[in-house]
């Protein structure tokens, strides 16, 4: 009888710590690390979804300041064609210690890519050739109304939506 107390009471322990272990872990994205091809590939999309692709690192203090914007606009939006995608410029070397930890802690729910590509005399012209280099900066682009569409500012949630509302096909 000892042990079958024993028994039952280790495995609801083990039951609990499961549960918190995944409920803390829910949000703990890997982000695709990609490199120039990839972000070309992701810069033509083929297809009428409308994509909010986003610039940014976890040192900028105007991209963390966005970033719920691109969250909400991902869960709004979520039975619509649109898609955010967040794309990290923090260092590779950081990922572990850095930004996985930060998409953790802020619950980040859209898709997360890692730019693996120190040099950005390589890609920032292919973004779009006015880009500075600085962020936040946000590209929409809808391939349907050959529309493409750049931001180099930060941004809030209502301008967003005016962005995206008329590029959606109802």
């Amino acid at each position: 009888m000892h042990l079958k107390l024993i028994t039952r009471l280790f495995l609801l322990i083990a039951f609990f710590a499961l549960q918190l272990y995944y409920s803390n872990s829910a949000y703990a994205q890997t982000p695709e690390i990609i490199k120039l091809p990839k972000l070309k590939e992701i810069l033509k999309p083929e297809s009428d979804t409308t994509y909010v692709i986003n610039f940014w690192a976890t040192w900028c203090k105007p991209c963390i300041k966005e970033l719920p914007y691109f969250e909400e606009l991902q869960l709004n939006y979520k039975n619509e064609k649109v898609k955010v995608l967040l794309v990290s410029l923090d260092f590779k070397r950081h990922l572990d210690s850095q930004l996985i930890p930060f998409l953790k802690k802020n619950k980040i729910q859209s898709t997360v890519l890692l730019l693996d590509e120190p040099d950005a005399n390589l890609w920032i012209d292919i973004v779009d050739p006015s880009w500075s280099g600085a962020i936040p900066v946000t590209l929409v682009i809808n391939s349907q109304d050959n529309k493409r569409l750049f931001y180099e500012k930060e941004f809030v949630y209502s301008e967003l939506e005016n962005i995206i509302k008329p590029l959606i096909k109802k």
